[in-house]
């Protein structure tokens, strides 16, 4: 705790602590000057956006309903999440009617099992990096 600044009091007897200027990465990012090959795509990093690229990686398509039992995940979690893939061209979307009841179907795009792969790769480098050490 090196870095920590010692506490002071206020006028009103309150103890504060000065805020370091210590910058740390953001949780889950690589340090700016870390080997390219273990700089993780945050957006698949995410666990419920890689829980959905790899359920897709092993099969043609899946409802909505199939991708939220699978993960576990509540109806907006899945939604937001899944679009965020969508919008990132990972994953295609299909919405069509059986009757009255609509079904949402989603797909792996060629650029989503690309970057899945590219994940997966990046992730063995560096857990190979790791146990090295």
């Amino acid at each position: 705790m090196a870095d920590r600044p010692s506490p002071s009091r206020t006028s009103t007897g309150r103890v504060t602590r000065a805020r370091s200027t210590v910058r740390r990465p953001r949780r889950g990012s690589a340090p700016p000057d870390a080997d390219p090959a273990l700089q993780l795509d945050r957006l698949v990093h995410e666990r419920l956006r890689l829980g959905i690229l790899s359920s897709l990686a092993v099969t043609d398509s899946l409802t909505f309903t199939d991708l939220k039992r699978m993960l576990s995940a509540t109806d907006g979690n899945v939604s937001v999440h899944a679009r965020k893939l969508e919008d990132a061209g990972y994953i295609e979307c299909t919405k069509t009617f059986a009757g009255r009841v609509p079904r949402t179907d989603y797909r792996l795009t060629e650029a989503g099992r690309h970057a899945l792969e590219d994940y997966l790769d990046r992730m063995e480098t560096l857990i190979k990096t790791t146990r090295r050490r």
